[in-house]
C-alpha cells in the first residue's frame, strides 16, 4: 500500500509539471535542490586547503586537496551538506558546504594573457593583462561582456573568455 501511495505522489508530481510548462517545471526544479539554488552554478573555495571526496561524506575516499582560496567551481550536484563541484581542469569531487563561498570568481585557462578592456566593447582600451592560470573575482556580466577584478585593477573581458562565466555544464 505504501508502495502504490509513493507511486500516486509521484504521478501527481508529474502531471503538476506539465501543468505548469517548461518555464515552470524549470523553477519548480531549481527550487527542488536542497540549497533552494539553482543547479549548475559557480562558487568559489573559501580555503586554501579543501578536501575533495568521492562522496557526500567524510567516510569517503579523499580524492585530492584543493590548494588554491577563492578557486572558481561550478556546483552540479548538491545534498543538503555537500556540493559536487567541477573544477577548472574538468574534475569532479564532493566538498563540504562550508569550504565554499556564494562570491564567483573565474579563471584565465588560456596559454596567453587575457586583455581587460576598459569598456565592454571590442577594440577598446587594455587597463591590465590576466595572465595564465591567474584567478579574478567576478563583478557582473551584461549583453556578453563580463566585469572582473584582479590585485588593483579592474576591467571587461568577454563573457566565456575565462573559466567560470560560461552557465553550461562544465563537467559531465
Amino acid at each position: 500500500m505504501k508502495i502504490l501511495g509513493a507511486w500516486a505522489a509521484a504521478l501527481a508530481a508529474v502531471g503538476l509539471l506539465i501543468g505548469m510548462g517548461a518555464a515552470g517545471a524549470a523553477a519548480a526544479a531549481e527550487r527542488a535542490t536542497p540549497s533552494g539554488l539553482p543547479v549548475p552554478r559557480y562558487i568559489s573555495l573559501k580555503f586554501g586547503k579543501v578536501n575533495a571526496r568521492a562522496g557526500p561524506g567524510d567516510d569517503h575516499r579523499l580524492l585530492w586537496v584543493y590548494r588554491a582560496r577563492g578557486l572558481p567551481v561550478q556546483v552540479v550536484a548538491e545534498t543538503s551538506e555537500w556540493r559536487r563541484i567541477c573544477d577548472p581542469e574538468g574534475g569532479l569531487a564532493w566538498v563540504h558546504r562550508r569550504v565554499t563561498d556564494g562570491r564567483r570568481s573565474v579563471m584565465n585557462l588560456q596559454p596567453a594573457a587575457a586583455p581587460l578592456l576598459r569598456k565592454p566593447k571590442a577594440g577598446a582600451e587594455t587597463v591590465a593583462y590576466l595572465r595564465p592560470k591567474a584567478m579574478a573575482s567576478l563583478v557582473r556580466c551584461q549583453k556578453g561582456w563580463c566585469k572582473v577584478k584582479a590585485d588593483r585593477a579592474t576591467g571587461w573581458v568577454r563573457e566565456g573568455a575565462l573559466w567560470g562565466t560560461n552557465e553550461a555544464p562544465q563537467c559531465r
